[in-house]
């Protein structure tokens, strides 16, 4: 191992076992957040979040408890289908979880035997462990073997929702019967305290591999609560802290420094965020020692969910992201508290704007119970501070090779572009070096279209048969039928970013990116937003010998007009619900390109919550093709 990783061990480093020993405290003398019967601190939150609360649980003792057979957990391995049992699975953790939120808030005991129904069932279940993730257990995909438990992310997930279920209600539950908590203890232990403690072959803790992902954060924030929540022996919370930290170290180790999430900003939700899920769960547990929040990794990770932000619910959507989404606004705030950000911390306010977090206590996904609480006790901290939304001129991160920049910082009004170097083997990848998105008056015109729903073929050798992964899907030249290829070894190279008040530029050569059959020399490409004019796309290629067809590809929500030659009209269309597209034109040299337009309907139901029912391709065919050439757009 360099010396250089591992100088970013710094978890386990900073905080051994000997230190932990004496800072880790036991189980009966902590105490993270008010439990029911300390109703002062329940009834001090606004009452009408605490109504809505309670009027949620009350909807939910009247829905019927889903029912989960062996053959819905055999459909994904008999055909792909994950939806059908993880609709299910999901159903059953959410009634329980707003079950308990209205029994927090109540605390008159409605929900209690409910809440133990709930329990119980949950405890019942052969696996914790969803059917597309069972694959990796030992005895391979189908069923799960209940004689060798496997530590997934939902497996994770349930143990921590059940463990603060009986952090907070406990006691109520132990009056209808003492075996109920006593229940919870013991399937969380041999679910997930025993096997992750005593096994180092889970491949996401990074003991076998180096390379790790959201899975690593993720779990080990739903481990870490589980154990500081149930486990009395203290000889084990401390073993089990420092396996932890070292896990920890692996995520760390692999993260760029400029705090990239090259899975995009939905994800950064369960990989940066979960490890600030865990610092807090140290930084409580050990009476503020464990404290990191000065770090600089650890602020670059959390500056990311703003520096990708584009306009209203609009993020810079590269990998397996959605182009829309409202991230947890108090967990941006916290975050942005503990790092002494401004800009996420007023970030985070206005995020509370649109999120409704502050007339009705929505406070994102209401699974990870210790984000919802802790959300809602800074209610007034975020009331009380201003909402600005950074918007940030240029952004550059170096080390993921993601770009953008605006007109104007601080303002969605007028022209914006994101683009991407990186390689082709990034987590949650799509075959995209090279690919831009551009939008106007803070609505999409250039678009990365996203991800469908999970099937078993998305994270599968087939990956790459699916169209929203293929560079012929992103804006990127196709050569012969050659699209780029998967792996690593295709990348950018000679990447340079500069920007100043008149214009913003990012430049890359992308021939790597395609296999040998493309025959490429070099193509530069070269982007430049010129500040309140137009974004210019240069492309300078070279080829070993030239192509009979290429063609370079636009994805666009907008209706397209290609009536005007050398002009193609983008004007605007309804997308999903009240969003509608941007506008603009693209300027083309009509005498070296043809255009043609594919309208691509949209079948999948992520796509349509996104898009609407449908897409357009705009495929620009360069007309004489040498062995060296240029091709230039310009959109207004």
């Amino acid at each position: 191992m360099s010396e250089s990783i591992e100088s970013r061990m710094f978890l386990s480093r900073l905080y051994p076992y000997e230190i932990l020993t004496d800072i880790i405290k036991p189980l009966d003398s902590w105490h993270p957040f008010p439990r029911v019967d300390e109703r002062d601190a329940w009834e001090s939150l606004p009452a009408g979040i605490r109504t809505r609360f309670v009027k949620q649980g009350n909807q939910f003792l009247k829905k019927s408890w889903p029912h989960l057979p062996a053959d819905s957990y055999l459909q994904f391995s008999r055909t792909g289908n994950r939806t059908l049992y993880e609709t299910l699975y999901f159903q059953r953790r959410d009634i329980l979880t707003q079950l308990v939120l209205a029994e927090l808030m109540e605390g008159q005991g409605t929900f209690l035997e409910s809440i133990a129904n709930s329990v119980w069932s949950i405890c019942e279940e052969s696996s914790w462990c969803i059917p597309a993730h069972i694959g990796m257990q030992k005895a391979g995909p189908g069923l799960p073997d209940i004689t060798n438990p496997y530590v997934d992310l939902f497996a994770a997930e349930t143990s921590a929702i059940l463990a603060w279920t009986s952090y907070f209600l406990g006691a109520e539950l132990y009056k209808i019967s003492p075996l109920i908590p006593q229940r919870i203890t013991h399937e969380i232990r041999t679910r997930i305290l025993e096997p992750a403690l005593t096994r180092d072959d889970f491949w996401w803790m990074g003991f076998i591999d180096q390379w790790v992902n959201n899975w690593n954060p993720w779990i080990n924030s739903n481990w870490l609560a589980s154990l500081l929540l149930v486990e009395a022996n203290q000889s084990i919370r401390i073993q089990s802290v420092s396996k932890i930290l070292t896990s920890l170290d692996r995520f760390i180790t692999t993260y760029p420094e400029d705090g990239g999430c090259d899975e995009g900003p939905s994800y950064w939700g369960v990989a940066g965020a979960s490890l600030f899920d865990c610092l807090e769960l140290l930084n409580n547990v050990s009476g503020g020692i464990v404290d990191v929040y000065n770090h600089p990794l650890i602020q670059q990770i959390g500056r990311f969910i703003y520096r990708t932000h584009i306009s209203s619910d609009y993020y810079v959507n590269f990998a397996d992201a959605p182009a829309r989404l409202i991230p947890d606004p108090a967990l941006i705030f916290e975050y942005g508290q503990r790092i002494r950000d401004s800009n996420m911390v007023s970030f985070g306010a206005w995020v509370a704007t649109r999120s409704g977090l502050l007339k009705n206590g929505s406070v994102g996904s209401l699974r990870n119970l210790r984000r919802v609480v802790s959300g809602l006790f800074i209610l007034d901290k975020i009331a009380t501070s201003k909402p600005r939304c950074p918007l940030l001129r240029a952004v550059w991160l170096d080390q993921i090779q993601v770009a953008s920049g605006r007109d104007k910082a601080g303002s969605r009004r007028g022209l914006y572009f994101a683009a991407k170097g990186g390689h082709n083997d990034e987590s949650h990848n799509h075959n995209d070096v090279g690919h831009f998105i551009f939008y106007k008056d803070g609505k999409p015109v250039i678009i990365d279209v996203g991800v469908e729903t999970y099937t078993r073929k998305t994270f599968s050798p087939q990956r790459y048969e699916i169209w929203t992964m293929q560079s012929a899907y992103h804006s990127l030249p196709t050569i012969d039928g050659v699209m780029q290829s998967p792996g690593k070894d295709f990348t950018a190279r000679d990447v340079h970013f500069e920007t100043n008040d008149k214009i913003t530029r990012f430049q890359l050569d992308i021939a790597k990116a395609y296999p040998a059959e493309a025959k490429l020399k070099s193509w530069v490409r070269c982007l430049s937003l010129h500040h309140k004019q137009s974004l210019q796309l240069v492309d300078t290629y070279e080829f070993m010998e030239p192509p009979t067809n290429l063609t370079l590809s636009l994805m666009t929500p907008c209706r397209v007009n290609i009536s005007v030659p050398g002009e193609i009209h983008l004007l605007e269309a309804p997308l999903a619900g009240k969003w509608k597209s941007g506008t603009g034109i693209i300027i083309y040299d009509k005498t070296h390109l043809s255009v043609m337009v594919e309208d691509i309907p949209i079948e999948d139901k992520a796509l349509r919550a996104v898009w609407g029912l449908q897409l357009r391709r705009i495929l620009l065919k360069i007309l004489h093709i040498s062995q060296q050439g240029r091709l230039e757009i310009v959109i207004n």
